[in-house]
């Protein structure tokens, strides 16, 4: 498999992210309401994702790394859903910003309430263009899956941190159960941001 080539979108999405963590230094409210401009502009326009972060798998939903700042200030990963896939309860550990690019999905929200793990309100789904926050500060417990039964969505999501690395948890629905996940990544290759475009 060769290297990857970025597209100009990503580029331009992640010297905008750069320049957002510089300026706020990491600051929440004012990284989540830039952020979210940033990610909706990204995901406006189904027409720039690498056909190699978009492979889905039979079984389970893929994580791809898009960008992982050297610094581990923040990550930026497609998340690829197969037909009827859907993840575990799980947390986030850090603020976090989704981008629906293709297909849709539904995003069930939970919190801790009199020492049990509920679903909060009603699922939301993420048509594309939409965008939706995390936080341990604004709520950071959900459960995702893919609205469709016979076609892949595709999400687009940004983490104040290296998601692929960071030791968060996922959690028993009908118990509350916590067990420890770290989730890693599903590609060998990134992206090459800076390699001319092919045709240049």
């Amino acid at each position: 498999m060769g290297q990857i080539v970025a597209s100009e979108k990503l580029l331009k999405a992640v010297a905008s992210l750069n320049q957002l963590v510089d300026k706020h230094q990491l600051q929440e409210p004012e990284i989540l309401q830039e952020a979210q401009q940033i990610i909706a502009e990204l995901v406006a326009k189904d027409d720039w994702l690498p056909e190699e972060m978009a492979v889905p798998h039979p079984q389970f939903y893929r994580q791809y790394l898009l960008y992982g700042d050297p610094l581990d200030r923040f990550s930026l990963v497609s998340f690829v859903w197969g037909p009827g896939q859907k993840t575990p309860v799980h947390d986030h550990t850090v603020w976090g910003v989704i981008g629906m690019l293709r297909g849709a999905e539904q995003d069930q929200s939970y919190e801790w309430k009199d020492g049990l793990l509920r679903a909060v309100g009603e699922a939301k789904t993420l048509q594309p263009g939409d965008v939706a926050c995390v936080s341990p500060t604004i709520g950071d417990i959900h459960q995702v899956s893919n609205v469709y039964d016979d076609r892949v969505s595709i999400s687009i999501h940004l983490y104040g941190g290296n998601i692929g690395r960071i030791n968060r948890s996922v959690f028993d629905a009908a118990t509350g159960q916590r067990k420890p996940f770290v989730s890693g990544y599903s590609n060998e290759f990134v992206p090459n941001l800076w390699a001319a475009p092919a045709g240049a």
